[in-house]
């Protein structure tokens, strides 16, 4: 099996264009709470018994993208390391770390993309400090 990875889905992130609806019924669907105060267009949605992913909603002006509609955050203790690690499994980069920005954007072997979070002082999608 190999040594466990300090690495996990934290979030799922969904595109969307009706900002206030979308977190109106994914909040009442799954008992989910705003983790912090959502901005104009950006919310985490937190399981507030700790068990689930987040769910994180993201307003885009023409909705859905085709190519970015759902994509998961990886949430790593490690994410240099991590980044690193998938990149040898196959991963490609798809966006490079940035100083305003917390993630590096990475696309599996089909091209799917997906994000690594710097989640140090997060378990679960839940800030431990």
């Amino acid at each position: 099996m190999g040594e466990p990875r300090e690495i996990w889905v934290g979030s799922i992130v969904m595109e969307c264009k009706d900002f206030p609806r979308m977190m109106a019924f994914w909040t009442a669907a799954l008992g989910y709470a705003a983790r912090e105060p959502p901005s104009e267009d950006w919310v985490v949605l937190h399981d507030p018994a700790g068990k689930g992913p987040n769910l994180s909603l993201q307003k885009v002006p023409d909705g859905p993208g085709e190519d970015y509609r759902f994509h998961f955050d990886l949430y790593s203790s490690g994410p240099e390391a991590e980044v690193q690690r998938l990149l040898g499994l196959g991963a490609t980069l798809r966006e490079p770390a940035r100083e305003d920005r917390d993630f590096v954007t990475l696309a599996d072997p089909d091209g799917n993309p997906f994000d690594v979070v710097d989640a140090r002082g997060f378990a679960f999608g839940q800030r431990t400090e």
